[in-house]
């Protein structure tokens, strides 16, 4: 999308190192304060619900109920003002990610900066998936269920994408002189691992 708008305003802008660093501090503030909303989601959930005795959750008023202990009766305006917050930040970025994925995969036309005419299997695919999130929780299919498995899947293949990743940025061929420092390799492998321990178990226990 930052692409996308630097050829609409007509831009040209030269990658250097102040562009890259720029770059790593959004990702880096960005994934600090997004991991420590997570910790105290876990947090939060985990002191509530075990307290409150409450071990199995498969819709959201059951979720939004489960606040109760917290939160009284403004449990439910509490859930829906989170899940809204949710959605208006996730849905638009998993719909464009997905998008993007699957026509830059078959060499489609792609773009939000496109009009429908331009792009129209781009534009299609965002509507296909929208629709299909918004019906989910009508045909039977439990929306925590589906966070619950997409997790699993995310865990699960996580590893393969940051073995890539970490193959990548560490080739010269492809990266010149911007290849991984030690302290990010260090890094990497060792979230290579955090991440590769627990599939490994959850597959042998599933085997058992």
């Amino acid at each position: 999308m930052e692409v996308e708008e630097m050829k609409t305003r007509e831009k040209v802008v030269m990658v250097n190192k102040r562009i890259i660093h720029n770059m790593q501090q959004d990702v880096n503030f960005g994934m600090l304060f997004s991991n420590l909303v997570m910790f105290f989601i876990i947090l939060t959930t985990g002191s509530v619900l075990f307290n409150a005795n409450i071990h199995q959750i498969d819709t959201v008023e059951q979720a939004a109920q489960a606040l109760k202990p917290l939160a009284g009766n403004a449990a439910y305006l509490l859930f829906a003002i989170g899940v809204i917050g949710t959605g208006f930040l996730a849905i638009p970025v998993l719909s464009g990610s997905l998008s993007y994925i699957v026509t830059e995969s078959f060499g489609w036309k792609e773009g939000l900066d496109k009009k429908f005419k331009n792009a129209k299997a781009f534009y299609i695919i965002i509507a296909i998936s929208l629709i299909l999130g918004l019906s989910s929780n009508y045909i039977g299919i439990s929306p925590i269920n589906a966070l619950i498995y997409s997790a699993i899947l995310y865990g699960l293949t996580a590893p393969v994408l940051i073995a890539i990743i970490l193959h990548i940025t560490n080739n010269k061929k492809i990266m010149g002189e911007n290849t991984n420092g030690k302290i990010y390799n260090i890094l990497g492998f060792t979230t290579l691992v955090l991440m590769t321990v627990p599939g490994v178990i959850l597959i042998y226990m599933q085997l058992q």
